[in-house]
């Protein structure tokens, strides 16, 4: 009886103190992964804390669905100002990404733990609006700008790890942290010595300089610990990933009081936040695209993952393999001397295996002899590496950026990482689909690819370079405002588009996008704008400069299967004022002013001479007419005008010859310089071919008084010396075969040059297997 009142009175047994192991791990880290791995299967945690957004908790099961291949990135937005957006990139080696599947596979309850997504963007805005007011209600001379005093410890504070690297002789923290952990076959023990190294850089650093900066990294440990906090509540054994900097803070024994880090996280400012997975690429996780938890080389550290014995073999047999694709020999035998030489240099250096910088020196000696260029091309193909990820289907997307996956699944057109030449013809209707797709997304702000020039003739050809970035998809989601389709969204921002322009020449070349975009709508409104635009517009240079592209849209009409007539009539319009104007713009013109008018009038006619409407060139030819005779007209526009009359055929040589002359006569010799760099500017090589304009200059020439052609010689010159090199030689021994009476053979329409028959007779054979005439082959006559 006594012993049952005893059991009663005693106290309750005290509750089990939960175990929680601390894992301070690099965000991206092929060793830290593997360790991490190895320790959770032995630990076996009821619970897992991630450092990561709380916002994302909803979308990590799709982790494990087919489709999902790192590099990928959690992408947190606010949907009504997209444009605020933050990434969190995973990649197969990444301790956060191994930790979230190892949850997903054994079922253990996952929580991130990181300072919620929806604090951020509302600490941001309220921070913004606070400046605002201050710059409002603040005259600038009573706030003035002083600058802080440099911290001597700034810098260790903000890379501790260059600072560890350093105290044991490395030369930056990359290099120390991948010898210490990324490559260690045997990971045991590396997260107590991670926690004490770390431990040890907090008591001896002062706090950040910047005191805001100090406040939210304050913050995000005080969300960390109630995170912990509650899971200790719930479970016995509790794992915690996070960032190698933040494991001392979040050692049960060393936690704060509850109180201070409430105090630090309520009553903060709030946004709306979405969440979901885009695909990331191997150049977005380096420092230099500008990734503050950027690796140097993400394609060495996935070798490194996938490779835990001979990893200096492997590694220089891809080398290897790569230059070979590149046309470059790297045979067996280097490859053997170089694995001998990078671990020679290790053991020099006093490392137990070769690292990068050792592969990267026997690579240079051995496989590039030296050169730096192949390097070049290995650490771009191979170290940082050119893989880009992708998500399921099932992961949630913003509508415009689904309606996008389906065009690239429908016409067979995945994005790629890498920079790529994709030629289009588009007399097929896939390639068609593609490059209105391509420049609908251009229009978009969304440049995938950018038109270079193509190879070969016709415009039925157009070549992209193609490359896809990550940062689309935040454009994708900005533009989604606009419409749910590719389509829709496009023909909506370009009829806002066309509302907001006024200029003449931006008017025409949006035109020219929307046409080749084919948005038969915004076309005709954005015709409509120009044409209200044109009418109001006085500056008849403004005319000449916006009429170029509409020409080539209506060039690209046929091609395209594309109705031109709405832009077919601007251009007769346009081009109507621009000839009835011509002779007055040209009046008056200095220098300056005149070579802006020479690149005007000549793309005008080139525009005009390309489109082959007899009634326009016509009408353009007498402006010209008019426009050269003007009295006092600037040399440079005369000289073209004269020069453009002739090749068109509406001046013969005579009267060339007589204006030609006349122009040079001019008294002003600037004038004369003028006239003659406008009439023969960038003729060169057609001056070496084209007889009849040869002529005109040579018997010019030859004709002046030997006083005149000591005037006119130095006009000439300053004209001459603008053609290249190899021009002027071929010109000079022209002009010296005229003089001594012996002219280059040149075939003339009289044929007297004669016909060795029996010559030809013997190529024709050949001629005809080449040009696959079978007839012919024998050496019949065609």
């Amino acid at each position: 009886m006594n012993e049952v009142a005893d059991t009663l009175a005693a106290p309750p047994p005290a509750k089990a103190k939960p175990e929680v192991r601390i894992f301070g791990v690099r965000h991206h880290g092929p060793g830290s992964a593997r360790s991490l791995v190895q320790e959770l299967a032995g630990f076996q945690p009821d619970c897992l804390l991630v450092e990561g957004p709380p916002e994302a908790e909803s979308c990590v099961a799709l982790a494990l669905e087919p489709g999902m291949a790192p590099p990928v990135a959690l992408l947190s937005f606010m949907p009504d100002q997209p444009q605020r957006a933050i990434y969190h990139p995973f990649a197969e080696y990444s301790p956060e990404w191994q930790a979230v599947r190892y949850a997903l596979v054994h079922g253990t309850p996952l929580r991130f733990m990181d300072m919620p997504l929806v604090h951020v963007f509302g600490l941001d805005i309220a921070k913004e609006e606070e400046l605002r007011q201050r710059l409002e209600n603040t005259p600038p001379e009573d706030d003035p700008d002083v600058p802080s005093q440099p911290d001597e410890m700034a810098a260790p504070r903000r890379d501790p790890l260059g600072w560890l690297a350093e105290a044991a002789g490395f030369g930056d923290g990359e290099r120390w942290w991948e010898h210490m952990v990324e490559q260690r076959a045997d990971g045991e023990g590396v997260f107590l010595g991670i926690l004490e190294a770390m431990t040890a850089l907090r008591d001896e650093l002062p706090p950040i300089p910047d005191p805001e900066e100090q406040l939210r990294e304050v913050r995000r440990e005080a969300f960390m610990r109630t995170a912990l906090r509650k899971a200790m509540k719930q479970f016995p054994r509790i794992a915690v990933v996070c960032g190698a900097w933040h494991a001392p803070a979040l050692v049960p024994e060393n936690m704060p009081k509850v109180k201070d880090d409430r105090e630090l996280t309520k009553g903060l400012p709030k946004a709306k936040v979405k969440t979901t997975w885009i695909p990331w690429t191997n150049t977005r996780l380096t420092f230099e695209s500008g990734y503050s938890a950027g690796i140097d080389s993400p394609g060495w550290y996935e070798h490194l993952w996938h490779h835990r014995e001979g990893i200096a073999e492997h590694w220089l047999t891809l080398v290897a393999r790569l230059l070979r694709e590149e046309g470059l020999d790297a045979s067996s035998a280097q490859v053997i001397d170089a694995v001998r030489t990078a671990e020679s240099l290790a053991a020099l250096r006093g490392h137990p295996l070769p690292g990068l910088p050792e592969l990267e020196d026997a690579c240079q000696a051995l496989l590039c002899f030296g050169a730096s260029a192949p390097l070049a091309i290995i650490r771009r193909r191979l170290m940082v590496g050119e893989a880009l990820g992708s998500v399921p289907e099932a992961a949630p997307l913003a509508p415009l950026m689904a309606d996008l996956q389906r065009l690239q699944k429908r016409l067979r057109f995945p994005p790629k990482a890498t920079r790529k030449t994709v030629t289009l013809d588009l007399r097929k209707e896939n390639d068609l689909a593609r490059s209105r797709l391509l420049h609908r997304l251009h229009l978009l702000g969304i440049p995938w690819g950018e038109v270079v020039m193509a190879s070969g003739k016709g415009t039925f050809k157009e070549a992209w370079q193609t490359e896809w970035k990550p940062e689309f998809a935040i454009r994708l989601i900005e533009q989604g405002a606009w419409g749910n389709s590719v389509q829709e969204a496009t023909e909506a921002y370009a009829v806002h588009v066309a509302d907001e322009t006024g200029a003449l020449e931006s008017l025409t070349e949006l035109i020219g996008t929307i046409f080749l975009a084919e948005l038969p709508g915004a076309t005709a409104h954005a015709v409509q704008r120009l044409q209200d635009e044109a009418a109001l517009a006085v500056d008849i240079a403004h005319l000449m400069r916006a009429l170029p592209p509409l020409v080539n849209v209506m060039r690209y009409g046929n091609v395209r299967q594309t109705d031109a007539d709405l832009v077919r009539q601007v251009v007769d319009g346009m081009a109507a004022r621009i000839c009835v104007g011509l002779p007055m713009a040209c009046g008056s013109l200095n220098d300056d002013a005149a070579t802006e008018m020479l690149q005007a009038v000549g793309a005008v006619d080139e525009s005009l001479r390309l489109l082959q409407e007899p009634p326009l060139l016509e009408l353009w030819r007498e402006a010209l007419q008019r426009s050269s005779q003007l009295p006092r007209l600037n040399g440079l526009v005369g000289g073209r005008m004269v020069r453009l009359l002739l090749d068109g055929g509406a001046l013969d040589a005579p009267s060339a010859a007589q204006r030609f002359s006349l122009g040079l006569s001019d008294p002003d010799p600037a004038i004369a310089a003028n006239w003659v760099q406008g009439f023969l500017a960038e003729s060169g090589i057609v001056l070496i071919h084209d007889d009849s304009l040869w002529e005109l200059v040579y018997n010019w020439v030859a004709q002046l008084p030997a006083d005149a052609f000591e005037t006119v010689l130095p006009l000439v010159r300053r004209t001459f010396a603008d053609f290249p090199a190899g021009e002027r030689r071929q010109l000079g021994e022209r002009a010296k075969a005229a003089a001594s009476g012996a002219q280059q053979d040149r075939p003339s329409d009289s044929g007297s040059v004669s016909l060795h028959e029996d010559r030809a007779a013997a190529v024709l054979p050949i001629l005809a297997t080449i040009l696959g005439l079978e007839k012919h082959a024998a050496g019949d006559a065609p």
